[in-house]
C-alpha cells in the first residue's frame, strides 16, 4: 500500500461534547459497575420518552437478543423465523439455544424480512419471529402482527439500527413483545459497546431481570424481599457498567439533536446502495 494513501473509516463515533462531565460524575460517585444512577436515568428515558413498557441495559445488543432466547424457553426441535439479510447477532443467540433457524426472504423493495415469506414459513414448531429494521426502516409490522394473531408465537423486533425510527407514530421497538437496541459506536447514538432489551409483554420482566443477573435472584434482595439472594435461573452478567451508562446518557438527552446532524451524504449513500440491492447489483 503506497505510503500516501488515505484510508477512508469505517465509521466515525459521533461525540456530544459534554461526555467528559457525565463521566466525572460517574467517577466522582463511587459506583462504576452496572445498575447505578445512569443506568436507571437511561432507563427511565426509555419508558419516558420512547413509551417502552421495560428496558434492561445490556453491555450489547447481541446480549439482549441472548436474554431474547433465554426467555423464550426455547428446546430441541423449536423453530424462529428470522430474515436472511441481517448481521450475524440476529441468528447467533437462537442457534446457542438449540433453536432451529427458518430464514425467510427479503422484500423486494428493501432488505426488510418478506411478509409473504413469513407466512409460508410459519409451522406448528415456530416460536418466535425476529423482524430486523433494517437501517432504520420499519418492518410492515401490522401485517406480521395479522399474520401470528391467535398464534402462540412471539415477535421479537431487532431495531439495532432503529432508535428514534417509528412506524406509524409508534416508536420502533415498541411494538414487539421484545425488542433490542445497539449503542454500538457504529450507531448515531452510542456508548462505544452497549446495548438494551425492551421488553413490551409484562409476562417476561421478572425473569428477564434474573437473566440478567446472572440467574439470581438479587433484584428481591435489593428490595428487601428476601434475606439472601441465590441462583435460581439460567443467566449471566448482561448488565451494562456504571462508565458506558454515563456515556450514553449524555448521548440520549441529545438523541434527536444528533441525529438531526446526519450528514446528507449518507442518505445519498443509502439511498444508492437500496437501487444497487434492488436492481441485483449489490
Amino acid at each position: 500500500m503506497a505510503k500516501n494513501t488515505k484510508i477512508v473509516p469505517f465509521n466515525k463515533p459521533h461525540f456530544c461534547g459534554d461526555e467528559l462531565d457525565f463521566l466525572k460524575n460517574c467517577l466522582d460517585s463511587g459506583k462504576i459497575s452496572g445498575d447505578g444512577v445512569f443506568t436507571k436515568k437511561c432507563q427511565n428515558f426509555f419508558q419516558n420518552e420512547y413509551g417502552f413498557t421495560s428496558s434492561f441495559l445490556t453491555t450489547s445488543c447481541t446480549d439482549a437478543l441472548e436474554m431474547s432466547s433465554l426467555l423464550l424457553e426455547l428446546n430441541s426441535g423449536d423453530e424462529v423465523i428470522l430474515p436472511s439479510y441481517s448481521f450475524v447477532s440476529t441468528a447467533n443467540p437462537f442457534l446457542l439455544r438449540g433453536a432451529k433457524l427458518v430464514f425467510a426472504d427479503s422484500n423486494s423493495e428493501n432488505p426488510n424480512i418478506c411478509v409473504k415469506s413469513i407466512e409460508k414459513l410459519i409451522s406448528k414448531k415456530t416460536k418466535a419471529i425476529v423482524i430486523v429494521h433494517y437501517a432504520g426502516i420499519a418492518c410492515d409490522i401490522d401485517a406480521i402482527k395479522t399474520i401470528i394473531k391467535g398464534r402462540d408465537i412471539t415477535l421479537i423486533e431487532d431495531a439495532a439500527q432503529a432508535i428514534l425510527s417509528t412506524y406509524k407514530g409508534k416508536p420502533l421497538g415498541s411494538i414487539g413483545d421484545l425488542a433490542t437496541l445497539s449503542f454500538h459506536e457504529t450507531k448515531n447514538i452510542h456508548c462505544g459497546e452497549g446495548g438494551a432489551l425492551l421488553i413490551n409483554n409484562p409476562k417476561f420482566i421478572k425473569r428477564a431481570k434474573i437473566i440478567r443477573d446472572k440467574g439470581t435472584n438479587r433484584d428481591l434482595f435489593n428490595q428487601n424481599i428476601v434475606n439472601k439472594y441465590t441462583w435460581v435461573d439460567y443467566g449471566s452478567s448482561y448488565g451494562l457498567s456504571e462508565i458506558n451508562a454515563a456515556f450514553l446518557y449524555s448521548q440520549l438527552k441529545q438523541a434527536k439533536k444528533i441525529t438531526k446532524k446526519i450528514p446528507k451524504i449518507s442518505l445519498l449513500v443509502f439511498s444508492i446502495i437500496i437501487y444497487l440491492y434492488k436492481w441485483h447489483l449489490l
